[in-house]
């Protein structure tokens, strides 16, 4: 089968390789894929930015079939329609792993980044990060679920009540799901972006997001003022990764409003306002990826028609064509990409 496989450190060093099909063993399963999404850690990988084990095939969220089982394997049968987790080990013993906070697990082992991911044919995930996709969960937005997933975090490690004014900085797609999650807990949610988001900001409101502020044409301190009494936002999600965007999310927070960072930072050393923090006693709330809690609802959240991931995809290639995929995503253009297998 023919994969997309970071070989080395540094920029580029992504090639499309033959390899020899994945075997299933005791609790594995494997899938054929239908569908594979590119997450920004797949562009931050690729530019050299982002750690993976040598040589690896990358892809963390995707959708397929069931072609095969392992021993120990009862849950799934041929033919399921399923998407997977991106945990492939975990050492089960930590406090972490018995808690259900895997994800924090220091010994994790992830599809994509340590273990051999969906730019392929085929992958091998285990059986417990497995699940089956409800009836109106199509395949391309099943290959979502993992993004989806990351934002189900965010949000329930927040505590969001009906009425409350949310703003998602950034419109890329984690911050178009966010806003979506948030919305289906009866926030009033703003979304923030830049003129060279238009696509973005457009897809945003045909999402039905309340507020799509440009913030280089419009006034978000005014607006979030005039929605709030002068008081502030409730809950900021900060999902684009941007310093601009942390300070400013800061800035509009009510004093003891949440603070949560979802964007991945380029350099993670960034300056931050901690006197804000202290006088506004702003609860500051970190959230890394997902764990198993979050999949369920967020399938049931794309099959009841709460979250329209399918929307989100604005262009499709197979994995030869890496190179067009990554100019249309770092153009500005894209929203969400897909990619496809190749024989």
């Amino acid at each position: 089968m023919k994969a997309l496989v970071k070989t080395a450190p540094g920029f580029g060093n992504l090639d499309i390789q033959e390899k020899e099909e994945p075997a299933v063993a005791k609790d594995l399963v494997k899938i054929e894929v239908k569908y594979a999404g590119i997450c920004g850690s797949d562009i931050h990988t690729y530019e050299g930015h982002y750690k993976v084990r040598f040589p690896v095939t990358l892809g963390h969220e995707f959708s397929g079939e069931v072609i095969e089982v392992g021993p120990n394997v009862t849950e799934y049968n041929v033919g399921d329609r399923v998407t997977s987790e991106t945990t492939f080990y975990i050492c089960g013993e930590c406090e972490y792993c018995k808690s259900g906070d895997y994800n924090l697990c220091n010994y994790r082992k992830g599809l994509g980044t340590q273990q051999d991911g969906g730019f392929a044919n085929y992958l091998i995930a285990h059986k417990d990060s497995v699940h089956i996709l409800p009836d109106n969960v199509d395949y391309r937005s099943a290959a979502m679920t993992e993004p989806l997933a990351c934002t189900h975090h965010a949000v329930t490690k927040t505590n969001i009540i009906n009425g409350d004014i949310v703003v998602v900085m950034g419109p890329g797609p984690i911050g178009l799901f966010t806003a979506q999650v948030a919305k289906s807990r009866g926030a009033i949610v703003l979304i923030t972006g830049l003129t060279n988001d238009k696509v973005r900001l457009e897809k945003a409101k045909e999402l039905g997001i309340d507020y799509v502020v440009n913030i280089q044409e419009d006034n978000i301190r005014e607006l979030v003022n005039s929605l709030t009494d002068g008081y502030g936002a409730d809950v900021v999600f900060e999902c684009s990764g941007a310093v601009p965007a942390a300070k400013q999310g800061l800035d509009l927070l009510r004093k003891k409003g949440q603070y949560a960072q979802v964007g991945i930072f380029a350099n993670p050393e960034v300056q931050f306002d901690l006197e804000k923090i202290i006088q506004k006693e702003i609860r500051v709330i970190g959230s890394r990826s997902q764990n198993s809690a979050d999949w369920e609802p967020s399938l049931e959240l794309i099959n009841n028609g709460s979250v329209k991931a399918n929307s989100l995809v604005t262009h499709e290639f197979d994995i030869t064509q890496w190179e067009e995929a990554y100019k249309v995503i770092k153009s500005g253009e894209a929203i969400k990409v897909l990619l496809t297998p190749v024989g």
